[in-house]
């Protein structure tokens, strides 16, 4: 979810062949399933808007190519219906903070569960130095993405190490952990994204498929993902509390594909940035 106090930085085979695949993934723990790797989408730099939105019933009238909605709310019949009009569809799920009200919390040690996240009582920081703890329920809503059929992944709250979490999480625990979630995705055929963790991108880069940012041109931060362009991958970028006279034309400029949207995520309102919009 968005963060309004700024308080933090922000989609069956044999039993042989799996046999075989378990196998080849205790032997390096970056390989990768090759059909997968070859058949999942690359989104490339783009202006043209996307869509964001995580509460109420999704507005498939939006004219967005891209769409991310909630993974756990929306059903795939929904990814469904937005694929079959020509989008893509990005599943969003948390993986760095625990949620009171999901149906797996109950999944989460208590002990990788840390401090409050400020602006939101029902959710608190985890250790992720100690992933491994809560890696079945992770691993399980990534499957979740993966069977709705989604396109792509965005794992928010990946940038912990630059928060009050009630862990010493330093970057070097952070760049592990969020490299691990992109083999999770990428093993599944889901795309993903990295979300905000600005300050990593350029070592991330490489495992990652595009960006998700909030608010880098409030904040002056969006040159920390020209990576992500050098390399060929899209931008997808969100303002809360700007005019889009402040930043579409820079958006532009960058290639980033920007929208303007209120913190709630609601369908609209839903002010895109277009051609030398302003």
């Amino acid at each position: 979810m968005p963060d309004p106090a700024r308080s933090r930085l922000r989609p069956f085979t044999l039993a042989a062949v799996a046999a075989a695949a378990l196998l080849l993934l205790a032997c390096s723990g970056d390989t990768e399933n090759s059909s997968a790797d070859q058949s999942r989408w690359r989104p490339g730099p783009t202006t043209e808007p996307w869509q964001f939105q995580l509460q109420g019933r999704i507005d498939t009238a939006i004219p967005a190519p891209v769409y991310e909605v909630d993974g756990f709310d929306v059903p795939g019949r929904t990814v469904e219906e937005l694929q079959a009009m020509g989008r893509k569809v990005i599943c969003y799920i948390d993986v760095g903070s625990w949620e009171r009200y999901r149906p797996d919390a109950g999944r989460f040690p208590r002990s990788v569960i840390g401090k409050t996240y400020e602006g939101y009582p029902n959710e608190r920081w985890l250790d992720i130095r100690r992933f491994r703890k809560f890696a079945g329920p992770l691993k399980s809503r990534i499957r979740m993405c993966a069977r709705k059929g989604f396109d792509g992944l965005e794992p928010d709250n990946i940038a912990g190490y630059e928060n009050r979490t009630g862990f010493p999480i330093r970057a070097k625990h952070q760049l592990r952990f969020n490299r691990w979630i992109a083999r999770q995705a990428h093993r599944r055929g889901l795309a993903v994204g990295l979300k905000n963790d600005g300050r990593q991108a350029g070592k991330l880069v490489d495992s990652f498929d595009f960006a998700v940012v909030e608010q880098c041109f409030q904040y002056d931060e969006c040159g920390q993902y020209r990576p992500f362009i050098r390399a060929g991958k899209a931008v997808f970028e969100v303002e809360y509390e700007i005019a889009n006279r402040r930043f579409c034309r820079a958006s532009q400029r960058a290639r980033f594909s920007a929208i303007g949207k209120e913190y709630d995520l609601y369908a609209r309102p839903w002010r895109p940035c277009r051609d030398d919009s302003g």
